[in-house]
């Protein structure tokens, strides 16, 4: 009877044991308030700085950034706090995808 036991409970701590796959996610902010050639570069740093953020793409010209980011890690929130505390609050463009 023990050896029936054994197994389900090794089968359920292996499946409670592997860790939640996290999901990358890409989300477009709307920065308008960039308007120099720094602002992007700024933009872009503070971004960089947020841990999980894997990718950053920051157009002057739409005023917008693309981030690509681990949503185990960061999240939209924590984004917009970046860049709002670099001086460019932003706002999110369309849905996280």
């Amino acid at each position: 009877m023990k050896r029936l036991l054994g197994f389900p409970m090794l089968t359920l701590a292996l499946i409670v044991s592997v860790p939640v796959i996290a999901a990358t996610k890409t989300v477009t902010l709307s920065v308008p308030g960039m308007n120099c050639a720094a602002c992007p570069i700024t933009v872009k740093k503070a971004l960089g700085k947020v841990p999980g953020v894997a990718k950053t793409d920051v157009n002057l010209d739409k005023r917008q950034a693309t981030v690509t980011f681990d949503d185990a890690r960061a999240n939209v929130e924590a984004l917009t706090r970046a860049t709002q505390d670099a001086g460019y609050p932003s706002t999110v463009v369309g849905s996280v995808k």
